[in-house]
């Protein structure tokens, strides 16, 4: 079993001053497979006294050479690219075939894709008499979730670093392993000391530690609706910049005239990757009630499909849940609903003889009120729900706290692209059209403040600052 005793911080890996080791557990054997030491709170301290210590020269570095060193880290990446996949598939339960290449390979282009982003973005622009600059926010603690471990970390700390700021990184406590593998492609890129930093720890003691420290000057959260609120009312007693991408219960509408077949399958598979850990997966596949039937037979025709077993077999489509908690918490919703009402379409697969598996599950005689169709139930379990007429359908698409993504499934015509529109989500795929990294990530309501991805991931870490310029001042800068 792999002993980690060390924290990255000022360019150095130095040892954790905390006094608990941290069990990362392998989630189909059930065994701990590596440990990591806490950070104390003088190491939080130290860190945050790293990135300030460092945050000016780093805002001051021209976007150039900010670009270069992210190339580098990408670089990096790329050479830890199998020890990375073997990490996030062993902690999360992700089948390895896909980790590598959702997991691993689209995380690492992106570090790409935001150097070239940066390469052409708009540092400086004018309007009128007035220069506006785009300057970094400053200190950024990135916290981040167990899910997607090394595409959270991307998101926030490539932008983060292109922008100017320093940043402290605390990684989930159950799947920290792609955090370490970066410090040291940081080390590798040979980034100046505290531009990046890296503790590790839970979050209601390391991670609050960062969310109050007074010289973080923005916090940047994935994680649950839950976590976020609190983390939220810190931040906002001292007017922090904040981030926050939180919890999802989408919707996948299908509208009379759709492909039925293949609006089943696509949300079926949305609602199943990465075992339903997904905060935008499509949770609520909403029918017209013509087609309720119809739709039943075609997805318990499909369950099937969703073998479940060892992630490192090639032939294994749905892997564990991350831990025994997590596995509680996904069987219960599923009990609850069917205490209420519902019934599980098909008969339940059997388990593997161990791993933190739930059966992929369809829900029918679902009602919009229970649990299981207003909670982010985080597993894998989609709910049929019947509509009568498009108001009705769009109302109960939108008829959660959540608004962090949706789909609609029509024909190809205005009147589908106008049902898209009226969906009160982030991002709305349309006939199963594929993800877009450079695109806006982000939700409303309880889904979060804030966008990532793309150019709008590096304006998240910006400030806008206006320098009115006096005609005299025009005219010798004109040239």
């Amino acid at each position: 079993m792999a002993k980690h005793t060390q924290l990255f911080i000022d360019g150095a890996m130095v040892p954790a001053g905390g006094a608990h080791d941290l069990p990362v557990t392998d989630s189909f054997t059930e065994e701990t497979f590596a440990t990591y030491r806490t950070a104390s709170a003088l190491d939080v301290d130290t860190a945050v006294a790293a990135a300030r210590r460092a945050f000016q020269g780093w805002a001051a570095t021209p976007p150039p050479v900010r670009i270069a060193a992210v190339r580098r880290i990408a670089a990096a990446l790329r050479d830890q690219a199998e020890a990375l996949a073997d990490a996030i598939s062993r902690e999360v339960g992700m089948p390895r075939k896909l980790a590598a290449r959702i997991q691993v390979g689209a995380p690492i282009a992106a570090w790409d894709m935001y150097a070239d982003l940066a390469t052409d973005f708009g540092w400086e622009s004018r309007i009128g008499h007035s220069l506006v600059q785009q300057v970094p926010s400053g200190i950024v603690a990135c916290i981040t979730p167990w899910n997607y471990p090394l595409h959270q970390i991307t998101g926030k700390v490539a932008p983060a670093l292109l922008a100017g700021c320093t940043v402290v990184l605390k990684p989930s406590e159950l799947a920290p392993t792609s955090a370490f593998l970066l410090a040291d492609a940081v080390r590798q890129a040979g980034l100046p000391s505290g531009v990046f930093n890296l503790v590790h720890g839970n979050g209601a003691e390391v991670g609050e530690a960062l969310v109050r420290h007074p010289d973080v000057d923005m916090v940047s959260f994935t994680g649950s609706t839950r976590a976020g609120r609190h983390i939220a009312a810190v931040a906002g007693g001292d007017i922090k910049r904040m981030a926050l991408e939180l919890g999802g219960k989408s919707a996948s509408l299908v509208l009379p005239g759709a492909d039925l077949a293949a609006a089943v399958k696509a949300t079926l598979a949305g609602c199943m990757l990465n075992s339903g850990q997904t905060c935008s997966a499509t949770t609520r596949l909403l029918v017209p009630r013509a087609s309720l039937e119809a739709a039943e037979g075609i997805a318990q025709a499909l369950l099937a499909g969703y073998r479940m077993g060892d992630p490192s077999d090639g032939a294994t489509r749905l892997g564990p849940l991350i831990s025994k908690a997590q596995q509680q918490k996904v069987q219960g919703l599923i009990d609850g609903a069917i205490a209420a009402g519902a019934r599980r379409v098909g008969v339940a697969a059997d388990l593997p003889a161990h791993g933190f598996f739930v059966p992929p599950t369809v829900l029918a005689g679902v009602t919009p009120d229970m649990a299981v169709a207003q909670e982010e139930v985080f597993g894998p379990v989609l709910v049929l729900l019947a509509y009568d007429g498009l108001e009705d359908g769009i109302a109960l698409a939108n008829g959660t706290d959540y608004g962090l993504a949706g789909a609609v499934w029509g024909p190809p015509t205005p009147h589908t692209l106008a049902a898209a529109r009226r969906l009160r989500a982030g991002q709305v795929d349309i006939n199963g059209a594929p993800f877009n990294p450079a695109a806006p990530f982000g939700g409303f309501k309880k889904s979060g403040i804030g966008r990532e991805n793309g150019r709008f991931g590096i304006e998240e870490f910006l400030e806008p600052v206006s320098i009115q310029l006096p005609a005299a001042f025009l005219e010798t800068t004109a040239h």
